[in-house]
C-alpha cells in the first residue's frame, strides 16, 4: 500500500480534509431533499444524476437509471415529510445528508426510515448521486 503521510500518521488524503457547507448551501440541499419526497417524479428527476443509485425497502430494492424514474412515478408525492437528526458531511464537491424521516400520504401507513443522500456539485448545481432508505419503527 502506498500513500503520502502527514504528521502523526494521518494519511494525506482528501477524505481526511472534510469541511462544512455554508448555511445557504445547506439550505439548498435540504430543500432539494424535501422536494425529492414531496414534489413528484419530475422534480426528483431534475435533481438526480443520470447514473444515480437508489436503495429502497424491498421490493423494489436497488435501482439505477430509468428504474429510479419508474419507481418515483409510482411512489412519490408524499403529502408531508419531517426530517430530524439532520447531519451534513462534505468533502470537496461531495456532500452527504443523513437524517431520520417520517413521511405521510393518503391511504398509506406513515413511513419511517433512516436515510442518506449523496450529492455532487457539478457545474454549479447539486445533483443527487445516491439515496438510501432503511425502514425503522
Amino acid at each position: 500500500m502506498t500513500g503520502s503521510k502527514i504528521s502523526e500518521g494521518t494519511l494525506a488524503h482528501a477524505s481526511h480534509r472534510s469541511g462544512t457547507l455554508s448555511p445557504s448551501e445547506q439550505g439548498i440541499l435540504w430543500d432539494h431533499e424535501e422536494h425529492f419526497w414531496t414534489s413528484g417524479a419530475d422534480s426528483a428527476q431534475a435533481m438526480t444524476a443520470t447514473n444515480a443509485v437508489m436503495i429502497v425497502p424491498y421490493p423494489p430494492g436497488i435501482l439505477q437509471g430509468d428504474q429510479i424514474q419508474i419507481h418515483l412515478r409510482q411512489r412519490s408525492g408524499w403529502r408531508s415529510v419531517a426530517m430530524t437528526e439532520r447531519r451534513v458531511t462534505r468533502c470537496r464537491d461531495i456532500a452527504i445528508l443523513t437524517y431520520r424521516v417520517s413521511a405521510e400520504k393518503p391511504e398509506v401507513a406513515v413511513f419511517k426510515a433512516l436515510c442518506a443522500s449523496t450529492y455532487l456539485r457539478d457545474e454549479g448545481a447539486w445533483l443527487r448521486l445516491s439515496h438510501q432508505q432503511t425502514p425503522v419503527n
